[in-house]
């Protein structure tokens, strides 16, 4: 008998309290094991337009079976996004860009790849962990020691993006890899929720019995603070699937001949 992994997912976007464009895209491809979620640049020309070209690179990626090989190919569509929009922005002579984060699961093994301050985190054991660091300048003055860890969420400059998808000729894919397990439970959200969710709320809700529950109200609390950015999350559970390896039995014998 061999164990396998299987996965469900749930996943919306909302535009928000304030801002009249949602800029957010996310998309599912729970088949392949891959999720994504984009954030257009606020503040910059045809930001819906970066994240949607990020969205798509990544749903046209060819899923390869081995892990590391899949890893690669989804970077390999990040870059291909960077180029895009970065071409684009040249040619209209307007900056635009995205953040994206990407979950792989592959078999037993999983990847988060991200640019820019879209966050993945694993709920484990009703243990949060974060996946990714948010490339920000409010971060990068975090781990100078510039500023306190406890002053970076309400930092003037905690949107400034110290990296993001089309704002350069080429761009860094930052990659965690590890083991799944069954029971963990992974949120891709765009910062207009982490902004608004502390950790520990995310870990209670992220621990409701049904993943629709629980997305329904990671989006509610975001709302109920005001909402000033749009929200976009997918969640992504992990299950066990057990399946038997069947072994052909010898049809019995002819009657007589001893055999079984």
């Amino acid at each position: 008998m061999s164990i396998t992994l299987r996965t469900v997912s749930v996943a919306t976007t909302h535009p928000g309290l304030v801002r009249r464009v949602n800029e957010d895209r996310y998309a599912e491809r729970t088949a392949d094991g891959l999720w994504v979620v984009a954030d257009g640049m606020g503040g910059h020309a045809f930001g819906d337009w970066a994240a949607h070209a990020v969205v798509q690179a990544i749903e046209s990626v060819a899923v390869p079976s081995s892990f590391d090989a899949a890893v690669q190919a989804v970077a390999d569509g990040v870059h291909s996004a960077n180029r895009r929009i970065w071409a684009e922005s040249q040619r209209r002579g307007q900056q635009m860009g995205s953040t994206v984060v990407v979950l792989l699961v592959c078999g037993d093994r999983f990847a988060v790849l991200w640019v820019g301050d879209s966050r993945g985190y694993l709920l484990r054991d009703r243990m949060l962990v974060p996946l990714t660091r948010d490339h920000s300048q409010v971060q990068e003055m975090v781990d100078r020691g510039l500023i306190a860890p406890e002053d970076a969420a309400d930092h003037p400059r905690g949107h400034v993006l110290a990296r993001a998808v089309g704002v350069g000729a080429r761009i860094a894919v930052d990659v965690v890899t590890d083991t799944a397990e069954p029971g963990d439970r992974f949120l891709l959200c765009s910062d207009g929720l982490s902004g608004q969710v502390t950790d520990p709320e995310l870990t209670v809700m992220l621990a409701l019995p049904l993943p629709s529950d629980a997305i329904e109200a990671l989006v509610a609390r975001a709302l109920e603070r005001g909402a000033p950015d749009n929200v976009t999350a997918v969640l992504v559970g992990v299950q066990e699937t057990t399946r038997l390896d069947l072994v052909p039995v010898p049809a019995p014998g002819p009657a007589g001949d001893g055999r079984p």
